[in-house]
């Protein structure tokens, strides 16, 4: 079996550049790249990339439709942000207008974990790494 590496998570999205701002302000990670149409970014999210493309782009690389993300009915999945300070992280994060899904709590194993929706509907959960 060939060796392979994770490389990409890409999210769908009606509006690349707004959502490339979002994760700039809300989360404080920078822009790495987007392209001169606007209809694919990525963000410096560590060593693998977080990106973005439009419906647009999405429906032209798949012949059958697919799944949109919205506000009301978030996927089984999530984005996972590692910090020392989830608190302050997930304040940041409501103030640039993540919206509030579950508040930071302390898991038995003694990370701390909070959840929000980005702006697409997208879950993320803002946590302290897991000690080995």
């Amino acid at each position: 079996m060939p060796m392979l590496s994770f490389a990409y998570t890409i999210l769908y999205v009606d509006d690349v550049e707004e959502t490339l701002t979002f994760y700039e302000k809300a989360f404080g990670f920078k822009r790495k790249f987007k392209t001169p149409e606007g209809d694919y970014g990525e963000i410096m999210s560590g060593e693998t990339t977080l990106a973005f493309a439009s419906h647009e782009l999405g429906a032209s690389n798949f012949k059958a439709a697919y799944q949109k993300s919205n506000l009301d009915s978030p996927f089984g999945f999530e984005l996972a942000f590692t910090t020392l300070d989830v608190k302050a992280a997930y304040e940041t994060a409501l103030a640039h207008g993540a919206i509030a899904v579950e508040a930071v709590v302390q898991k038995p194993w003694g990370q701390e974990v909070g959840y929000v929706k980005d702006l697409n509907g997208f879950l993320i959960e803002l946590c302290t790494p897991i000690s080995s």
